[in-house]
């Protein structure tokens, strides 16, 4: 077999792949219908089954070393299949655009995860929780290799696959050696040979790049749905066909804050107060503010672990006893009760997104309380997300900094970049230098594909 090699963006908000056709041309996959982007979600009927569904997607030795390993998550699996009664050929687990369906369609049944790669670098994982997202993520990766190599006349072998410069902000060494051992197994499960990472503002540069008749000292700005990652980069025809590329990047800085931080933001100040978040108790106290925090931070493990406990639940019972506004109170319980949490950060998501083209957006949030709406404008989005663009735009600074130097452009990608909120901050920080707008989504994974021909040819 030949060897077949691809660039793989395993995005906080999408997942794209590149590789290169017969025509020596490279172009991303249809991971989604007629669509190059999929969004990094996964439903599973009952969490139990996904360890099934990686067994049986893998092959060979690598099938028979999982299923010793997994051996009791498997025996669970089985036990939940014959508890439910779900028939041998009946579709357990979903992703993408269909994983929102089912989630949407049935929020209090199931297994939902959106984002899974803002967790991977968690500190504080125990060796089960590591071994679950290997599995989430492997059957993520399955899915869309399979979907890739279908378009291929072999499959894929080989893959450079992105990463921030940081996965978390705290112990960020930990944080990245962690994230990256779960990206590695999973692909090598998923069925790739060998796998390369490179840095997803590098990637985006390299797409870049291509385009430019002129040497460039262009700052990269990626900012994507888990992380703000900088680079400085001299760039243009005299560098790009170098084998090593390390002296030109001359700058970089990455956290973890993106999209998801400015959606969790628009939740809490924009939304939660419908549910009560600024109520008062019959003591005239304010009610405690941290359970509402938890519920709209959906990129953070310890927080959904503690708003999904048991312990919550009667917090929540005490305080609608206290409450000066029951009704608010009992909204927030019935989201509780039915796992809705994720679905009200999908509507802040979708406002922000609204509102880059429009001054004012209706939410409609029916699926909790009929008839429940709520109007954002572009200036409460604003507000809302300040600290979290301010710590992006910080991040800049910090590889200006690194590089000593101004540059000639900024080229800002990522899909979070599009904010009309985040280019104004850049442009604000950045006077008079070109901004230019790259391709939001796939740059990164475009990159990915170009560097995939030089480490593996």
């Amino acid at each position: 077999m030949n060897m077949q090699i691809c660039g793989f963006d395993y995005g906080t908000s999408n997942c794209a792949l590149g590789a290169f056709q017969n025509s020596g041309a490279s172009q991303l996959l249809k991971l989604e219908g007629d669509k190059v982007f999929l969004p990094s979600t996964l439903y599973a009927i009952a969490r139990e089954l996904i360890c099934e569904s990686v067994g049986l997607g893998m092959n060979g030795n690598a099938r028979e070393d999982y299923i010793a390993m997994r051996a009791g998550p498997l025996a669970n699996a089985r036990r939940v299949r014959s508890e439910e009664g779900f028939l041998p050929d009946e579709q357990t687990l979903f992703f993408g655009r269909e994983a929102f369906d089912q989630y949407f369609s049935l929020p209090e049944e199931g297994y939902f995860v959106k984002s899974p790669k803002s967790f991977l670098g968690a500190s504080g994982l125990r060796p089960q929780q590591v071994g679950f997202f290997e599995d989430i993520v492997t059957a993520m990766m399955l899915n869309v290799k399979s979907k890739a190599d279908a378009q291929l006349s072999e499959p894929l072998t080989h893959t450079v696959i992105g990463r921030p410069v940081n996965f978390q902000g705290l112990n960020a060494e930990k944080s990245n050696q962690q994230a990256l051992e779960i990206l590695t197994v999973a692909a090598k499960r998923a069925g790739f040979k060998e796998v390369e990472f490179l840095y997803e503002p590098i990637a985006a540069g390299l797409h870049f790049e291509q385009q430019l008749t002129d040497n460039k000292t262009v700052i990269v700005v990626d900012i994507g749905g888990g992380t703000t990652d900088c680079a400085v980069v001299r760039m243009g025809p005299d560098y790009r066909k170098k084998d090593d590329r390390r002296a030109d990047f001359i700058g970089h800085t990455g956290e973890r804050v993106g999209g998801n931080d400015l959606d969790i933001q628009m939740a809490g100040n924009c939304l939660l107060p419908l549910f009560g978040s600024e109520s008062q108790l019959k003591s005239g106290k304010p009610v405690p503010l941290q359970v509402f925090l938890n519920a709209v931070t959906t990129n953070d493990v310890s927080a959904q672990a503690d708003f999904n406990s048991m312990e919550t639940g009667l917090l929540l019972k005490q305080l609608l006893r206290d409450s000066r506004q029951p009704e608010l109170l009992k909204r927030f319980i019935k989201l509780y009760n039915n796992h809705q949490n994720n679905q009200l950060v999908r509507s802040a998501e979708q406002s922000k997104i609204a509102l880059s083209d429009k001054t004012d957006h209706q939410v409609d949030l029916a699926y909790v309380e009929q008839a429940l709406n709520h109007s954002i404008n572009f200036n409460d989005m604003a507000e809302a997300v300040e600290r979290p663009v301010s710590k992006m735009i910080s991040l800049i600074d910090d590889a200006l900094a690194q590089a000593g130097s101004m540059p000639d452009l900024v080229y800002v990608t990522g899909g979070s970049a599009q904010s009309p909120v985040i280019q104004e901050a850049i442009r604000q920080r950045l006077p008079g230098l070109e901004v230019v707008d790259g391709d939001h989504f796939g740059s990164v994974a475009s990159g990915l594909t170009v560097w995939s021909q030089r480490v593996f040819n």
